[in-house]
């Protein structure tokens, strides 16, 4: 098992590999990024659609999502929410601001064509046509509310899921078996969904997917690309200030400043 100090050594210098590497690559890898987390967030829809409690729903929902990243973590992806860590090689100087927010950017617009991609099948391929429409309905209502939550709330949300998913990304590097890595990764991803709390990525498959099923299916509804754009920015921000900042900073306070004092002294 890796410690918490050893972690955070490795993704100090994880942010030279990663700004480093071809943008094509790094978008490609994003776009298979995407889909897993799109994927993920479509398992748990159709596992618990119509159950009842919600609670029940939401807890199966939390066991099916963290599938999505798994494949993340496992076959290889670019996450915007998962490279907000690479704030710390920042605070430690083996990056620049402009390197990190310049992936930030590339893996982001990465994740969100590899999301949509997924929407756009799981519509124009009838996935979504399972339980005689049941779950077109739980598409739609699920774009409707995300869509239509408050700007602030949306921040906090965002915020909160991303101090579990990049809790969930440095609990998985402590693991050397897959199985351990697995594990570690699935209880903060767990929390996340049966929390509620909001993930930028898995709201670029949530939210179109249900504006998509509006034209396909023919369904009612008033989810706008407005109000998609309204839920994207607040949800955004929450994520990059959960993760860089409130996870990033805390550990690179707690752990690696120390050791550089140590070091300096």
């Amino acid at each position: 098992m890796h410690l918490p100090s050893e972690i955070i050594k490795l993704y100090s210098l994880l942010g030279s590999t990663k700004t480093e590497q071809p943008v094509l690559k790094t978008f490609i890898l994003a776009i298979f990024a995407g889909a897993f987390i799109a994927l993920g967030a479509l398992g748990s829809q159709i596992i618990s659609c119509g159950v009842v409690p919600v609670a029940f729903g939401r807890a199966l929902s939390g066991i099916i999502f963290p599938i999505g990243l798994s494949m993340v973590i496992i076959a290889g992806g670019e996450l915007f929410t998962g490279n907000c860590l690479l704030f710390i090689p920042v605070l430690d100087k083996q990056i620049s601001m402009m390197d990190f927010l310049k992936n930030l950017t590339i893996v982001y617009l990465g994740n969100f064509v590899g999301s949509l991609f997924i929407a756009l099948l799981a519509n124009y391929g009838h996935v979504i046509s399972l339980y005689n429409g049941e779950l077109v309905k739980t598409v739609m209502t699920t774009a409707s509310v995300k869509a239509n939550i408050p700007f602030v709330d949306a921040f906090i949300k965002g915020i909160l899921c991303n101090v579990l998913v990049c809790i969930s990304v440095w609990a998985s590097q402590a693991a050397e078996e897959l199985s351990g890595r697995i594990i570690a990764l699935f209880l903060p991803i767990f929390l996340f969904i049966v929390c509620g709390f909001e993930h930028s990525v898995a709201n670029m498959y949530f939210i179109p997917a249900g504006m998509l099923a509006q034209h396909v299916y023919g369904a009612a509804g008033n989810i706008s690309f407005f109000g998609f754009i309204m839920n994207l920015i607040p949800v955004t921000l929450g994520n990059l200030v959960g993760g860089s900042f409130l996870v990033g900073g805390g550990y690179y306070l707690a752990y690696m400043r120390a050791m550089r004092g140590y070091e300096d002294d």
